[in-house]
């Protein structure tokens, strides 16, 4: 057997490495390819073993449950908020991380009081019903006046007459179950900018039909806002998905009967306080790379709520599963190359204060990878990316280590989370996203059925298994993941 040093290998592999370059400046040949994208055995391995720790590991669901229940719904800028930022210290400072600190924001803080609705005309019903984030409030005495009804949020910004002036409008966008959740895009326009078209028209208030796709008499919150350049503010409040159907059946049955019957009429009173420059935080942990520190994989979720529910699946679920994904790996003993960090933003609900934030603070730090828990907590099912195609065979090697916990390879259109979004769009980090189950998500969202009871263990188990192996991998990789080129 002939015995080679390790000073003539490197030679050898030096003498290679020039010959194949010189070769490449002039030849296009398969050659010539990108290196091949082989993460080390030993980091596949870690990963694995993080992977069987993870589906053993009750830490999350554990994490979970002590934010719902000792902290509970956290609105941005409340008494509750500043409690839950307090409970993240503690605990990533329990956990052992290399850093912990907190970075101030600055929020608007809304808080409702009460909200009453009722159909007095052509019959009496009471309505379930919710004020929708940033809202102002009625008169003291209410509102009592016509319901004019609009099937989808387009009939509502066609309408080019004044049928809306002095009434309630009510809209009926109706939101479609998907694994992907994809209608939610389609149905929260109305939500967020419906207060806007309706006052451009005339209209005193808008309530729409909840954004959700449940069947329970429990309204659904959510941020709406206001563009007074537009149009002065009006109330704005969603009832219950039942209660919008019952409005659409008097509607449609009003119609048909030529108009005959009485108006449909709405009593509505609210009450809402809105207060501005209130101070919150984004709350961050690190496990410090030890070969390049000053690259960061970014994970996290977010720690606001809304008030109705104790804001488990959103984002409770999210804040636990990365908190537990960092924990597993710094207690695994192997310390990574890149920096891990963990960011619990603050406001994600009412304004990504805590988004923008980061963004401005950090965004000219490199970034591995970035990726944002916040869609609950059931089974995450594909890997898709939002980076440059040269990096995605990195990313696709991530995938066929997780593809045994029933995960498949995405396309590059994802995207690393609402909270991520101004890091991306203002810096163009690489990004991924484990996509999760979304069919029963929109049921609880945004509701007081947020709770912890909504949280499999043994999904969210998979949940952390799937991060683990993504992040350390991430985080090993030979070469620095990059965004995708701009558009043209």
């Amino acid at each position: 057997m002939r015995l080679v040093f390790p000073l003539q290998v490197a030679i050898r592999q030096l003498r290679a490495s020039l010959l194949l370059v010189g070769v490449c400046a002039g030849l296009a040949t398969p050659l010539c390819a990108q290196p091949a994208s082989t993460y080390a055995p030993e980091d596949i391995n870690h990963a694995k073993q993080a992977i069987t720790i993870a589906q053993k590991s009750d830490l999350a669901y554990d994490l979970v449950a002590s934010l719902t229940t000792e902290v509970g719904p956290r609105p941005a800028g409340s008494e509750n908020d500043a409690k839950a930022v307090a409970w993240a210290i503690a605990k990533l400072n329990s956990m052992g991380f290399d850093r912990v600190w907190k970075d101030p924001i600055k929020v608007d803080a809304w808080k409702r009081i009460g909200a009453h609705a009722d159909l007095v005309a052509p019959y009496h019903q009471h309505l379930a019903l919710a004020a929708l984030g940033n809202s102002i409030s009625t008169p003291s005495e209410g509102i009592t006046t016509e319901v004019e009804y609009y099937e989808t949020f387009e009939a509502l910004k066609a309408d080019k007459s004044n049928r809306a002036k002095g009434k309630i409008v009510f809209v009926d966008s109706v939101f479609t179950r998907s694994r992907e959740g994809r209608g939610y895009g389609q149905a929260v326009p109305v939500r967020i900018t419906g207060a806007i078209e309706a006052s451009k028209r005339g209209a005193l208030a808008i309530v729409i039909r909840s954004v959700g796709t449940d069947n329970d008499r429990l309204p659904h919150t959510g941020t709406m806002r206001y563009d007074e350049k537009e149009a002065p503010p009006i109330p704005a409040a969603a009832v219950s998905t039942p209660d919008g159907d019952l409005i659409r059946r008097i509607a449609l049955d009003s119609a048909k009967a030529g108009n005959t019957v009485a108006p449909m009429k709405m009593f509505l009173n609210m009450k809402n306080i809105s207060t501005k420059g209130v101070e919150s935080h984004n709350v961050i942990a690190e496990i410090r790379g030890s070969e390049k520190p000053g690259e960061v994989v970014a994970i996290g979720g977010h720690l606001d709520s809304w008030d109705l529910g104790t804001g488990a699946i959103d984002d409770g679920a999210g804040v636990a599963i990365t908190m537990a994904t960092a924990k597993i790996l710094k207690d695994m003993g192997v310390r990574p190359k890149r920096t891990i960090r963990v960011i619990l933003f603050g406001n994600e609900e009412n304004g990504l204060d805590g988004a923008r934030d980061y963004a401005a603070k950090y965004g000219r730090q490199k970034h591995q990878l970035v990726a944002e828990s916040d869609l609950g907590a059931d089974r995450i099912y594909r890997l898709s990316t939002r980076v440059d195609e040269t990096t995605r065979p990195w990313l696709k090697a991530i995938a066929d280590v997780i593809a045994p916990l029933g995960i498949e390879w995405g396309e590059n259109n994802g995207s690393g989370g609402p909270d991520f979004g101004p890091l991306l769009t203002g810096y163009n980090h690489p990004a991924a996203a484990l996509a999760q189950d979304a069919t029963k998500y929109f049921d609880y969202h945004h509701t007081a059925n947020d709770t912890l009871d909504k949280i499999d263990p043994v999904q969210m188990k998979q949940n952390v298994a799937a991060w683990v192996a993504m992040v350390w991998l991430a985080s090993q990789a030979d070469v620095s993941f990059t965004g995708p080129p701009p558009k043209k």
